[in-house]
Order: C-alpha cells, then structure tokens, then sequence
C-alpha cells in the first residue's frame, strides 16, 4: 500500500527526494501547477515537467539574468512580443511540429515556491535527448539553464531547439525531469564510491563480470567508456541520424521505421571510429551500470579538455537503473554524441562520461523497472521508444 505524503519538512541529513518527498512537496505547495500533476509524473527521484498550452517561436536562446523570463519577452507585460526574440507563437492543445533549429520558448505547468533548504536541477528525458531535442529549464533572473537557487518562487519555462528531426509536441508533453535535493550536497566522494562499490558492484562487463574497485577509474565520479566493439550489436556499433528525416511524433511509440531516420554504423576495423562534425550518434557504453535503490545518479561531462563532443543530453539515472530487484548484472548507458567543430576520432573503451552517484532522504515508493514500467532497463544499443525495434 502506498504511504500518504506528509508535510515536507527540512531532513537532518542531505539527499535527493524521492518519490515520496516529492509527493509531499506537491501537497504542500513546493511544487504547484494548475493541473494537478498525474501518477506517472513521479519517478523514483524526480518529477516529469509538463509542457503548457503555447510554444513562442524565438529568434535566440537566452538567460534572463537580472529580470524575469516575461520582462525580458515582453513590451507589454501581458504576451511575449519584443521584437528583438519574438517570432511566432504556437498553440499546442492540438498539437504542433518544433522544427529543426529553431528555438522554442514554453512555459511549463509546474511552478515552485522552495524553501531556502532546497534547490533544483533538470534534466533532459531519456527519450528527449535520444531525439537530438536540445532541451533546457530557465527560471525568473537565473544566470544558468538547468539550476534553480534554493528558495526560488516562480514559473518554470522550457527552451526547446529540435536539432536532428522535427518533433511534434502537445501540452502536457513530458521532456524534461525536476530533480530536488538539499542544499548540503548529497554527492558520494571517490572514496565512498571506493568502498560502496566493495560491498555492491557498480559496474558489469558484457560477460556478466564484475568489475572489481581496484579496477574502477574514480574522478569525480565513476568513469566510464565507449563501446566501438560491435560484439553484442551483430557488428553495429551506433547510430548516425540521416540529415533530412521525417517528423517524429513523441506520442507514438514503436511506430516508425529506424531506417527513415537513422544510419547503423557497422563496426569498424580498427576499434575507433571518427564522428563527424556537427553530426548527430546514438553509441553505448562499454560497461554496464548499476544504481542501487537507495541512491539516485546522473551523467556528467568526463573533461572538456578531453575533447570537443557533447556525449550526452539526458543525465538522470532513477534508484534502481540496472539493478531492479537486485539480480540485474547492470544495464548498458546510451549516450547521445556530437562532435563539436571538428571530426573527432574516438578510440574503443575511452572515457567518455563520468557518472556521480547521491544519497536519497529515503526509501523510493517505486523502484525504476520493479513496480515501475521502464522502456529503457535492459537496453543495449537502443533508439528511443518511438521506433520500432529489431531486437
């Protein structure tokens, strides 16, 4: 039976909520919205952002830095037309198409009033990211996308630039995730990884071995590589999206034909593979993660002196990812890469990403693929849900 949410109150220790806390925050009015949000919003450590009724065409990204998103939008106060950003805008009640590098400007359902205890941080959906939807959350006078202050009170917006494929999108669309947490910085040290990882594997090979902590590589998070082997993808060892594909739909789910959109990299001869500039891929890692159900994890850039490509978009990792009920031996990471500027060669096994692992206020009341339906829980090499799958 699930627990009734109590009031939210500031906890002794730090840590990300869960599903729990979140649901009190909605009841205590931390996290409000007009529509009340839905069962399947709340994850086990983080909550599903809506999108609202109106899309605002854009002619650039921007921060509001010291005014709020409508002062900076608005000559009126009362809509978004300052000619200097403002384009078009779009009703999405019906449904409308983003298309491919343009910026979108959508205010989002949820709105927050945070106690000085607590802060924000989004994140881009699994399925978004693997779309190439370029997707960011700015708040009222905030100096960066993604991050909200502790205390923040205000609206929530969603900058949103399709970037490999038209998408169409509707209100109360879900692409991107809240993730709230204390103040006191929950993060797990290397060394704490170190000794967590002696007690419970963290990462497995493609053999179903544990990789043992001395083996791990520990900077600021657990690293990990990429996979250009092609051993368990029959030779295939990513995916390059085609440059002038079709529309995507994200509320049909395996409904369109991979081979409208996307290009199989077959494996290469040599273990390394150069990415194309400015061209969008679908890889995999080349270990397999576990999260246990009592901590949360996300995806962090490994060095940006280690090279010019963006390798992920989507960060999050629930309690539970690659572990379930305990009997999974890891689940595989697919990254979202793009080379930035120049080719990029990349070599098989190189660190590409570390993943940080925090400390949860308590027991999630669904664990991510146990109790909860996960698309992504036993991947490989997988595109998002919206294509059909051959395997």
């Amino acid at each position: 039976m699930r627990r009734a949410p109590a009031h939210l109150k500031r906890p002794v220790v730090p840590g990300v909520l869960t599903d729990y806390e979140l649901r009190a925050a909605v009841e205590s009015g931390v996290v409000g919205a007009d529509v009340a949000p839905v069962d399947e919003q709340f994850q086990p450590a983080s909550l599903d952002l809506r999108l609202g009724t109106i899309a605002y065409q854009l002619r650039a990204s921007f921060l509001p830095f010291r005014q709020t998103v409508r002062e900076r939008l608005s000559e009126s106060q009362v809509d978004f037309t300052a000619p200097e950003l403002f384009i078009d805008q779009l009703s999405l009640d019906d449904g409308a198409t983003l298309q491919r590098g343009q910026v979108y400007l959508v205010p989002l359902m949820e709105a927050l009033k945070l106690p000085r205890w607590l802060r924000g941080r989004c994140n881009p959906k699994s399925t978004t990211g693997r779309l190439d939807i370029f997707t960011r959350v700015i708040t009222d006078r905030t100096l960066r996308f993604d991050e909200i202050e502790p205390g923040y009170h205000g609206p929530l917006y969603a900058e949103i630039s399709p970037q490999s494929f038209p998408v169409r999108v509707r209100t109360g669309t879900s692409l991107s995730q809240l993730r709230l947490a204390t103040t006191d910085d929950p993060t797990l040290s290397d060394e704490e990884l170190s000794i967590l990882a002696a007690e419970v594997p963290l990462l497995y090979t493609d053999d179903d071995e544990p990789i043992p902590p001395h083996d791990l590589v520990l900077r600021g998070g657990l690293c990990m590589g990429v996979d250009l082997s092609g051993r368990k993808t029959e030779g295939i060892i990513g995916y390059r999206a085609h440059p002038n594909p079709p529309a995507v739909d994200l509320s049909k789910v395996a409904h369109y034909d991979p081979s409208e959109y996307w290009e199989p990299i077959r494996d290469p001869t040599r273990n390394a593979y150069i990415l194309e500039a400015n061209r969008f891929y679908i890889l995999t890692s080349k270990e397999r993660v576990r999260v246990p159900p009592e901590l949360a994890a996300e995806m962090a850039v490994y060095d940006a002196s280690a090279g010019e490509i963006r390798t992920h978009y989507a960060g999050f990792f629930d309690p539970g990812f690659g572990f379930g009920d305990g009997t999974l031996r890891g689940t595989k990471v697919v990254m979202e890469v793009r080379a930035r500027d120049v080719p990029v060669l990349l070599y098989d096994g190189q660190i590409v990403f570390t993943v940080k692992f925090e400390r949860l206020l308590g027991k999630p009341q669904r664990v991510y693929g146990v109790g909860l339906a996960s698309s992504y829980q036993h991947q490989g090499l997988t595109l998002s849900k919206q294509f059909r799958r051959s395997r």
